[in-house]
Order: structure tokens, then C-alpha cells, then sequence
């Protein structure tokens, strides 16, 4: 990735994180997209504990045949499932610096399907 895209996600990703910060009632849900995977974590910001995590490589997901929205949304589904067998019902959404469309609103979308309220 050219620096200049890699500065301005960081910048995007200061001004979010300024604002953006999970309690042990609300974590925050942050997601990171590489070229080819995506991952999710729950976080406590408080504790600094990782609460849940979900990711495209779990074998369930991984083992899927489809592009890498319709494995975002695979993700979105077990990360809402893992966070409601927790107790998590609401989280706080942090982008990471990504524009919210494509994989990133995909996996969102999904996991308010599957019961997160953010």
C-alpha cells in the first residue's frame, strides 16, 4: 500500500478513535480489512481486553466459496453470534479508518442482523 493512502487511514483513524472508545456496557467493535482477509474484535477499552474476535480465516468461514463481501457477511454473523452468547448486545463501531462501504458496511450489516444494536 502506497504511504499516502496508509497516512490518511491513520489520520481517518486518529480523528475516529478520538471520539470512539468502549466500555465494559458498550465495547468498541473494530474492524480491519487486509487485501484479502477481514477481521473483527470486541473491545473494552476500560479493562484493555479483547473480548471477542472473529475473522475470514476460521476454518467455517474460510472453507466458504464466494467473493470477500459475502465472507465480511460471514464474519458479521459469527461475530454477533459470539458477542450475544457473551451477553454483548450493544457495541460502539469503530471503522478503523475505512471507508464504510463494501466488505466494511457489509460485515455491519450483518452483524446487526444478527442482533448487535450499534
Amino acid at each position: 500500500m502506497s504511504s499516502f493512502k496508509l497516512e490518511r487511514r491513520n489520520k481517518i483513524k486518529a480523528s475516529i478513535r478520538k471520539n470512539v472508545s468502549g466500555t465494559a456496557e458498550k465495547p468498541r467493535m473494530s474492524v480491519y480489512r487486509s487485501n484479502t482477509q477481514i477481521y473483527v474484535q470486541i473491545i473494552d477499552d476500560v479493562a484493555g481486553k479483547t473480548l471477542a474476535a472473529a475473522s475470514s480465516k476460521v476454518k467455517s468461514i474460510a472453507d466458504v466459496k464466494g467473493t470477500k463481501t459475502q465472507k465480511a457477511e460471514k464474519v458479521g454473523e459469527e461475530i454477533a453470534k459470539i458477542a450475544l452468547d457473551k451477553g454483548i448486545s450493544q457495541v460502539v463501531f469503530d471503522r478503523n479508518g475505512f471507508l464504510y462501504h463494501g466488505r466494511v458496511k457489509a460485515l455491519a450489516d450483518a452483524a446487526r442482523k444478527g442482533g448487535l444494536k450499534f
